[in-house]
């Protein structure tokens, strides 16, 4: 890790409280090739790591793709409904957007906060020493955008300017 790039590899954690009708929500993002352990679940000589691939690890069982682990669980299941609509492929999806045609399933709406959340993943791995050695998570107020338990990690969320260089 260095101040101009990302490391090759990271494993970042998040909390999430609950809010809403929504309970708390742990997630794990693995990238550079690292990747949780193997399933129990999964068969054996079943592929495990496709570049699509998310594991989902709820209470009640695993879903690695499209598909519920064990396998058994999708027949009790069957096929869920189909509630939103199909997209025609991202770009085609974007640029009939940007026509005025229907917003894209992935809009700024959700994006935008999505995008925040892996940009706070990125401030913890800069931070990941000071977090480290102090035991500690890093606390986000979100509207305020400001890191709240560690104000040192705030220079990467607003920029300051050299003169004459504003946005």
């Amino acid at each position: 890790m260095n101040s101009e790039t990302a490391p090759l590899a990271s494993i970042v954690r998040y909390e999430f409280p609950s809010r809403y009708d929504f309970p708390e929500l742990e997630l794990t993002w693995y990238d550079g090739g690292l990747m949780p352990a193997r399933p129990k679940e999964l068969k054996e000589g079943l592929r495990f790591g496709n570049a699509d691939d998310n594991l989902f690890v709820g209470d009640k069982g695993k879903m690695l793709g499209h598909r519920l682990l064990p396998e058994s669980r999708s027949k009790e299941y069957g096929k869920p409904p189909r509630i939103l609509p199909r997209s025609p492929g991202h770009h085609k999806e974007w640029l009939d957007a940007c026509k005025g045609g229907p917003p894209a399933g992935s809009n700024f709406d959700i994006s935008g906060p999505m995008t925040e959340v892996v940009l706070l993943g990125n401030i913890a791995l800069r931070m990941g020493q000071k977090l480290y050695e102090k035991g500690l998570k890093l606390y986000y107020d979100g509207p305020n955008m400001k890191i709240t338990n560690l104000p040192e990690a705030n220079k990467y969320i607003q920029t300051e300017y050299r003169e004459g260089w504003t946005l």
